[in-house]
């Protein structure tokens, strides 16, 4: 249900963007704004695949790496809506820790892919 909402809003959020908000920000602070929807994007697919490796392998690191790419998506990219239309450059700053979110999600993902029981 997280891939499927992030996916939504992902998608309502790259519209408002492209329609909403292409008169009102400034092109680096658009620029800002879709970073945040393709970034969301990518990790609401990533988030798709964590929760059917979880559900067709039961390895609890599917299930971390999914709460990540969550984490990540509201850090990461909300921070970067917020940027864009607030123009509060502090904002920035936090960025990063939704970055670190992702990359600890794929980690996770790789890790738990790698103890998955191989088929013969």
């Amino acid at each position: 249900m997280g891939a499927a909402a992030a996916g939504f809003l992902g998608v309502a959020f790259g519209a408002f963007g492209a329609h909403a908000l292409r008169a009102t920000l400034s092109p680096e602070m658009l620029a800002v704004f879709e970073t945040g929807v393709r970034y969301q994007m990518y990790h609401a697919f990533a988030t798709m695949a964590a929760a059917w490796a979880l559900a067709r392998w039961r390895q609890p690191r599917f299930g971390v790496a999914g709460a990540l790419f969550l984490s990540g998506i509201v850090v990461f990219s909300g921070s970067l809506y917020l940027l864009a239309l607030t123009g509060e450059r502090w904002l920035g700053a936090i960025t990063p820790i939704g970055g670190v979110g992702f990359l600890a999600g794929w980690f996770c993902l790789a890790w738990g892919a790698w103890n998955v029981p191989k088929s013969r």
